[in-house]
């Protein structure tokens, strides 16, 4: 019987906690399923290191962007510089971009001009917003709802760990919500609440690995491999098997990440 596919929507392979061994991660995520992921860039100085993992692996893509813990350390984005870099065949994304009042509330002006860039250089491409939030709740409704307004994008909540007032928010503008390893924690009822009050059709599943490793590995390092750990523990939330959340959830990535789904895994 073989193994069901699924996508690792959001990693970071370029971080030195895989270093000497990329090979040997990417080769145990094929085994588990992990067919293909998307490795995300969070600073722009880094974006040539993440690109050349992404061209050197079959299925590994990237997206470009500026962490918002990251918006105050280095130069502001510009829209041109994202979308000469999203022009590359394997960049399929934007991001990740955001918000963070948890450790740097105190750039959170720079963090808000830098979403609103990120937005900008989403509308213009056609890819795919990749969203950190973290304690921004309320200046993430108004902004993502603004700029909505302002002409359409598409997003994914990376890594959703926030309220249900924000989560209906992305939900009602037709966004994306993606499961961490979070949602697998045992003291996380209601987080996977609001998730089971999710359409299935709009839900992502992703390791943002190296951090946040699901049961049984909590605690050590993470890698794409144990996306099927966590999907395997949520699919019940909508009352499906793990073969066909993985391939709900792998269709749910090719309609929002289409650059990826034309390209196929082999790319």
């Amino acid at each position: 019987m073989s193994t069901p596919e699924i996508v690792d929507s959001h990693t970071h392979l370029d971080f030195a906690d895989f270093e000497g061994e990329l090979d040997q991660v990417i080769d145990r995520a094929r085994t588990a399923g992990v067919t293909r992921m998307v490795t995300i860039c969070t600073r722009l100085e880094n974006e040539p290191k993440v690109r050349a993992i992404a061209e050197a692996h079959d299925g590994v893509f990237f997206a470009v962007g500026t962490h918002p813990m990251s918006v105050a350390k280095e130069p502001m984005a510009t829209v041109e510089a994202l979308e000469r870099l999203a022009a590359h065949p394997k960049c399929v994304g934007i991001g990740e971009s955001g918000l963070d009042y948890h450790y740097t509330v105190e750039s959170a002006v720079q963090q808000q001009e830098s979403l609103r860039i990120h937005i900008d250089a989403a509308r213009r491409t056609g890819l795919p917003l990749i969203i950190h939030a973290r304690d921004a709740d309320a200046d993430m409704a108004r902004i993502l709802s603004d700029e909505l307004a302002g002409g359409a994008y598409a997003c994914v909540m990376h890594c959703f760990s926030s309220g249900a007032e924000l989560a209906r928010v992305a939900l009602d503008l037709g966004f994306y919500l993606s499961a961490s390893g979070i949602t697998a924690f045992p003291r996380s009822d209601a987080l996977r609440a609001i998730f089971a009050d999710a359409p299935v059709e709009r839900i992502l599943v992703e390791t943002d690995a190296p951090y946040l490793a699901p049961p049984p590995h909590r605690g050590r390092r993470n890698e794409p491999a144990y996306t099927a750990h966590t999907a395997r523990a949520i699919a019940g939330l909508w009352g499906m098997d793990y073969a066909d959340f993985a391939a709900q959830t792998s269709a749910n990535f090719d309609r929002l990440f289409a650059k990826a789904a034309a390209a196929g895994s082999g790319a």
